[in-house]
């Protein structure tokens, strides 16, 4: 059995780890860059920040391919190296792994950047292909399960999906941005969403990024309303960040990350972490706070 659905299957909650983009931006990564560039021009950040993730409990840390299909990669000084850039991401995020005891790897895919048609310019099957590649060049780098994210479209998902079982035998996260409380920009449901992907054999439905802590528990909420057999991942933001001259700031506390990870898991979470403006230390908290719950199941 694949160790992802192996995990799972033990009815254990798996900790997530943080953020990536907001996090390297702390350290010299510009907004608005291509965040897959310094896989190959600041390797030993990457590596740094997924380590300490794993110090920090993390059972699952993704990889630092969010941007990595050729589409989104346009404009990158890199973006004729799709492959070796996931499987570099891929390599690294194993590498850091392997500092922890049977940490898992995600590789992240996150979406297009551009609309499929009719409202944007990219076909269903390109969408498909784009995420097909990465798919299958995240599986030859050896992580344990895809994680389709950030998603606020139906279709695009589903074409992502589509592609991302082109990489055999890898387990898929399907997880959508709610940016408008409990529907995401395409106004896109919950329940919707949870219903078309159970039935098309997702191996967990998610919420992640959006907007308050409040607002992605009401999500998981609806998701195990509506799909009670489909688990449920889950990482929300650090809070909206609010601007502080250039530097973007994100005021939720580690102690109030380990709340919401203590009502998220109440309502239905499997897997909890955090996404924009979520460090290792957001990650110890909740890490700590489920290691708890735990304790005082088997207790």
């Amino acid at each position: 059995m694949n160790a992802f659905l192996d995990r799972l299957g033990s009815g254990h909650v798996l900790v997530a780890d943080g953020a990536t983009g907001t996090n390297l931006q702390q350290v010299g990564l510009q907004a608005g860059a291509h965040t897959e560039d310094w896989l190959i021009d600041q390797p030993d950040r990457i590596l740094e920040l997924e380590k300490a993730f794993v110090d920090a409990g993390a059972d699952v840390i993704l990889t630092c391919t969010f941007g990595g299909t050729a589409i989104r990669l346009q404009g990158s000084r890199y973006a004729d190296r799709v492959e070796d850039i996931n499987r570099r991401g891929a390599s690294l995020a194993r590498e850091a792994a392997s500092t922890g005891r049977g940490v898992l790897v995600g590789g992240s895919m996150g979406p297009l950047g551009k609309l499929l048609m009719p409202l944007g310019p990219i076909t269903y099957e390109e969408a498909v292909e784009a995420y097909a590649e990465q798919a299958r060049a995240l599986g030859a780098g050896g992580v344990d399960l895809l994680v389709i994210e950030t998603q606020f479209s139906l279709d695009e998902a589903r074409a992502a999906l589509e592609g991302a079982r082109t990489a055999p035998e890898l387990p898929v996260v399907v997880s959508f941005s709610y940016d408008r409380g409990t529907r995401t920009i395409m106004g896109l449901r919950p329940e919707v969403a949870s219903a078309t992907f159970a039935g098309l054999g997702a191996a967990m439905i998610g919420v992640n990024c959006g907007t308050t802590l409040e607002n992605a528990e009401a999500v998981v909420k609806q998701y195990a309303a509506a799909s009670p057999n489909l688990p449920i991942w889950v990482k929300p933001n650090a809070g909206l960040p609010r601007m502080d001259g250039t530097q973007a700031v994100y005021d939720v506390t580690p102690q109030q990350m380990a709340e919401f990870a203590r009502a998220a898991v109440k309502s239905g979470a499997r897997v909890v972490g955090g996404c924009c403006g979520s460090t290792p230390a957001h990650v110890l908290a909740l890490a700590g706070a489920i290691k708890e719950r735990t304790a005082a199941t088997t207790a």
